[in-house]
């Protein structure tokens, strides 16, 4: 199967109220891993490369091939997006599309609002004549990614409806109080705020930094329009703590098959149990 936009999996997943879940990338291993649980749940899938992570992974093009090729190989069946997580810049999301990116994200959350919408407006006329989708966020999500450190600012309704009616934009991350990297205690997501942008702008909303919610707060953003879950803390840690443990058993140990096969059984195991949680599982 070739490549898909994220567009038809999340109306659908919104409609039979479920969630797709994205994973990140974070090398070949990631890949493989997630692709195989996908896969094997027949679920759809998201594989997300950060902006941030880009120069980390050889570049756009070689995440392109290398995800394209992968499915390809492995002989997947299931619908798979490559989505371009937080692109800092309008520049950086066009070159993802023309990489091969089948889906984008334009964060312009750290700017004012008339910014935003210009930044998600210009964003999703250049996606539009290549057929790939495009996510925006309004508010900022607190915690770190990728090396970067931010607050937690809530989501405004009205500029959350503005920038969707302005730019037609295909999903919204609209952040609410989760954060990226571990929680101190159980998150608290404000779901009040959540029913009032989902009746407002209608179309699939977007959780990140959804590591470690517990899973009836993750039911009832699913149950609140979220069709789409971002997940990254959570495999990294199944993936170090299997990684550790191979080490630690064998010091001697130096082939990287030996040493890195555990660590992607860990990621694949990892994604197989949020696909089931999400409910995405025999949907595609």
């Amino acid at each position: 199967m070739t490549l898909v936009t994220m567009k038809e999996m999340l109306e659908k997943a919104k409609a039979e109220q479920y969630a797709v879940a994205q994973f990140n990338l974070n090398g070949v291993q990631w890949a493989q891993a997630i692709l195989q649980a996908a896969e094997e749940e027949r679920s759809p899938v998201i594989l997300a490369a950060s902006d941030r992570m880009v120069p980390f992974l050889g570049g756009y093009r070689v995440i392109a091939v290398m995800v394209a090729e992968l499915v390809k190989e492995m002989g997947i069946t299931v619908p798979v997006a490559l989505h371009l997580d937080h692109g800092m810049k309008v520049e950086n999301c066009k070159k993802a599309i023309d990489a091969g990116f089948t889906s984008v994200m334009i964060d312009g959350s750290h700017d004012p609002i008339g910014q935003n919408i210009a930044m998600t407006g210009e964003v999703v006329a250049y996606a539009r004549r290549y057929g790939v989708s495009v996510e925006a966020e309004v508010g900022t999500v607190g915690g770190m990614e990728d090396g970067m450190v931010g607050g937690i600012r809530y989501a405004d309704p009205e500029e959350c409806a503005a920038l969707v009616k302005e730019t037609r934009v295909d999903a919204l991350a609209a952040a609410l109080g989760s954060v990226h990297g571990p929680y101190r205690g159980e998150p608290v997501l404000g779901f009040a705020e959540m029913e009032q942008i989902s009746d407002l702008v209608g179309i699939p909303l977007v959780l990140h930094g959804a590591s470690g919610i517990p899973e009836h707060q993750i039911r009832r953003a699913i149950s609140l329009g979220h069709a789409k879950i971002n997940i990254n803390t959570e495999c990294l840690q199944a993936w170090a703590a299997a990684l550790r443990k191979t080490l630690n058993a064998d010091p001697g140990l130096y082939d990287p098959r030996a040493i890195l096969t555990p660590g992607t059984e860990a990621i694949k195991e990892a994604a197989r149990a949020k696909l089931r949680e999400f409910g995405s599982a025999g949907k595609a």
